[in-house]
């Protein structure tokens, strides 16, 4: 989109209207007034959430190349490449959150959109604006089911993912020598295919996250 709204967030969130009681509708009037729509947020949401994703692949790929170059350790420090692999764990865990988080705001806002879309039909004059009106609706909410399913499928990888890591960086806590670098390493194959398959469903999500973005930003 032509703008981002964050620097527009730090007003909004010293206005009386969010102080409020924080709702999500004193949240929208107060967007309102500075020029902001529900559109807009969304547009806004779904790039932060296609971001976030972004962000959590190149995590889930350092936690993979650091259980790589652990397995292949020879010599030096072991519990040096214990510590990174167990931060390369927390910053993956912590990506896969904010995954989820910016996901469930992109749904958020696209209810209350799409609520209030559909409940302004009535009050068209016109039949064939409220009938362009109600196609566009129907047509923007099936694109968007369908990207929020990609999304979720792409997030739903990320748990098996990080149990396997999580495995492995207790293993190695418990075992720090070279038998049990020995043992995760029947361990690694599967890991790195589910991190790959991790990778391509969050390269649709992101793909599918910008055809929608640029279909909101067409209409």
């Amino acid at each position: 989109m032509l703008f981002k709204i964050k620097h527009i967030l730090q007003f909004v969130a010293l206005s009386g209207a969010l102080l409020a009681g924080g709702c999500s509708t004193a949240y929208y009037a107060a967007m309102e007034k500075v020029g902001v729509h529900k559109r807009d947020i969304l547009i806004d949401r779904v790039e932060e959430a296609r971001d976030a994703q972004a962000v959590s692949q190149q995590e889930f790929k350092d936690a993979l190349d650091q259980l790589s170059q652990l397995i292949n350790f020879h010599g030096g420090n072991l519990q040096d490449r214990y510590e990174a692999l167990q931060a390369q764990y927390d910053d993956s865990k912590k990506a896969a959150e904010e995954v989820t988080a910016r996901i469930n705001k992109v749904e958020l806002v696209a209810f209350d959109l799409f609520d209030e879309w559909e409940a302004e039909l009535s009050q068209y004059q016109n039949k064939k604006l409220k009938a362009d009106s109600k196609k566009k609706l129907l047509d923007t909410k099936r694109q968007f089911d369908a990207l929020v399913k990609v999304m979720r499928r792409a997030e739903s990888k990320m748990p098996p993912v990080l149990r396997v890591l999580n495995d492995n960086v207790l293993y190695l806590k418990h075992n720090l020598n070279a038998k049990a670098v020995g043992a995760i390493q029947g361990e690694f194959g599967v890991l790195q295919q589910d991190v790959n398959n991790l990778l391509a469903e969050m390269n649709r999500a992101i793909a599918d996250s910008n055809q929608f973005i640029a279909t909101m930003n067409q209409n």
